[in-house]
Formats: C-alpha cells, sequence, structure tokens
C-alpha cells in the first residue's frame, strides 16, 4: 500500500441516507440528491460520481502526459466514462470503460498518452488490480 507523503488535499463529504439519501461537501460545493441506479428516482448514484471524478482526473493526468512532450491537449478532449455496478458470485463489484476522445493527435501518440495518464492518475491507481478496466480510443 502506498501512503502519501504530503497531502494535497482532503476532499470532505457528509452523506445520509446511503443510496437513497444525500452528500453534500464541508464547502457546499457539491450537493446532490442519492438515488439507487435504474430506480427513476430523482439523484445521481456512487456510480456516476465515480465515473465523473475519474474522468476528470485522467484528463489532468493527459494534461501532464502531453506536457511532458510540450503539447497541447485539444480543447475539445473528453471522456465517456462508464461504471458498471454487477454481481460476481455473491458480491457486489465494479468494472469500468474510459472511452478517450484527443481530437487531432496522432493515434500512436494518443496511445502513449493514455498509457501514461493510467500510471499517473489517481483513480487509475486506486483501481489497478481490483476492478476490470478498459481504456478506448475513440
Amino acid at each position: 500500500m502506498t501512503k502519501i507523503e504530503k497531502v494535497l488535499y482532503t476532499g470532505k463529504t457528509y452523506t445520509t441516507g446511503g443510496r437513497d439519501g444525500a452528500a453534500r461537501s464541508d464547502d457546499a460545493q457539491l450537493d446532490v440528491k442519492l438515488s439507487p441506479p435504474g430506480s427513476g428516482k430523482l439523484g445521481t448514484n456512487p456510480e456516476q460520481l465515480f465515473a465523473a471524478g475519474w474522468s476528470a482526473c485522467f484528463i489532468g493526468a493527459l494534461g501532464l502526459a502531453a506536457a511532458k512532450r510540450k503539447i497541447r491537449l485539444p480543447a475539445e478532449t473528453a471522456i465517456d466514462a462508464e461504471v458498471d455496478l454487477g454481481m460476481t458470485a455473491d458480491s457486489y463489484g465494479l468494472q469500468a470503460r474510459l472511452n478517450i476522445s484527443l481530437p487531432g493527435i496522432d493515434p500512436e501518440l494518443a496511445r502513449v498518452l493514455v498509457d501514461e495518464a493510467h500510471q499517473t492518475c489517481p483513480y487509475s491507481k486506486a483501481t489497478r488490480g481490483n476492478i476490470a478496466v478498459e481504456l478506448k480510443l475513440a
């Protein structure tokens, strides 16, 4: 297990009610109603929040990989993130797909950037070896 030597930021939330509840951050920038996936109820779910957080972080890691090569990511850089909740035997599990769009970047270079970002993105590190992950270039 990797222990952080210097904390740069701590996200803090207060959550009640689980999947039928609400979550808000200590700075009030996040204030969401939660609902189970597929329930039709108002609110988001943990899988959507995870997909949003991971894809935002991954784009940041792509930007760092590009900057090392003295190039800029296209303004249209985007990720369609999909996080599946499912069952494995008798327990719940996740799997994910990041569909990455780097328009105007040579496909070989795009693959290098994606692979490097996957090594540095904290979400990718946290999931590595724990869930199935597919990284697709759109």
